[in-house]
């Protein structure tokens, strides 16, 4: 039996094109949804567009519109949410990069936003990005390419998984344990809401944008969060050992910030048995679902990345 890690080349082949459609789909929707502007805001707009348009692996949309498919819907009925997470995905991204937070000039190959327009800009650039998702879902449910409940319900889960209780609480633990080393439970409890909360919100609201019952929301609930610890948790150890250019900014960042990481707490041999098993029990939780091979395959994916 393989290793959850290990994985045919047609595997690798099938969920990079399935990622890579989605990605393109959300692409040409998130630009249509904030076009350039000649108006006297315009600056604030091409700081977020600059941001937008570092690309990434667009990972979360991808989540929400396979978890409407494998539910039932059409993903184009989720990609509204698809682009709402990646803006406010990409928020949270500008402002962890500032000066007053993890101090970051690099993001994905290229400045940091603060760094190519200036702190004000990106502190503005990002407040917009954490505003304009909830607008978007909303005009959603208004305009009935996505019904009203669910537009209603998805807005919800989205202010509580992305504040608080959610990647803000989780983002302010992580500063508050910088130059401290915190137990085992206290990184995970803010690898869970830094990174998973977001993850979870995704499978969650596909599940939603389909008209899926509480009970298949929970099951990808709980692949969306495993799925966010085993993901931060490589994200760790990449810091450690990852090649420079294919990761697009620089190696040790943690460990120069005073920042104690799993990875830093437990070794690296131990922390990448952590999240195999993780990914496992992430992939556990997808039994209630049809016709998962891209999941799967997304996950087995992200646990063996090198960037």
């Amino acid at each position: 039996m393989n290793k959850i890690d290990e994985m045919t080349e047609n595997e690798v082949k099938e969920v990079k094109e399935t990622l890579c459609e989605y990605a393109s789909m959300t692409e040409e929707a998130l630009f249509k949804l904030l076009p350039e502007t000649d108006c006297l805001q315009k600056s604030v707009i091409k700081a977020a567009r600059y941001s937008l348009e570092a690309g990434g692996k667009r990972i979360r949309p991808a989540l929400v519109m396979e978890f409407c498919r494998v539910c039932g819907g059409e993903p184009e009925t989720a990609l509204p949410v698809a682009c709402a997470i990646e803006m406010m995905h990409t928020f949270s991204l500008i402002h962890d990069d500032l000066p007053c937070m993890d101090d970051d000039d690099m993001r994905r190959g290229k400045p940091s936003c603060h760094k190519a327009f200036g702190e004000a800009q990106a502190v503005l650039a990002g407040d917009a990005l954490a505003i304009l998702p909830f607008q978007i879902i909303a005009e959603a449910g208004l305009k009935k390419t996505l019904s009203e409940n669910a537009a209603l319900k998805i807005t919800k889960l989205l202010a509580e998984l992305s504040g608080m209780y959610g990647m803000i609480g989780g983002q302010t633990i992580d500063i508050e344990c910088e130059n401290k080393t915190p137990p085992e439970e206290v990184i995970l409890e803010m690898y869970r809401m830094k990174t998973g909360a977001l993850l979870e919100f995704c499978c969650k609201a596909g599940c939603i944008a389909a008209g899926a019952d509480m009970r298949v929301q929970s099951f990808a609930g709980t692949f969306g969060q495993r799925l966010g610890l085993a993901f931060q948790i490589i994200d760790d150890i990449l810091d450690i050992t990852a090649d420079e250019k294919l990761l697009g900014k620089p190696v040790g960042s943690d460990a120069a910030s005073g920042k104690h990481t799993l990875a830093g707490l437990v070794g690296i041999e131990k922390a990448r048995d952590m999240a195999q098993a993780l990914t496992k029990k992430a992939l556990d939780a997808l039994s209630e679902f049809p016709d998962i091979g891209f999941l799967r395959g997304l996950a087995k994916m992200l646990l063996c990345r090198q960037y």
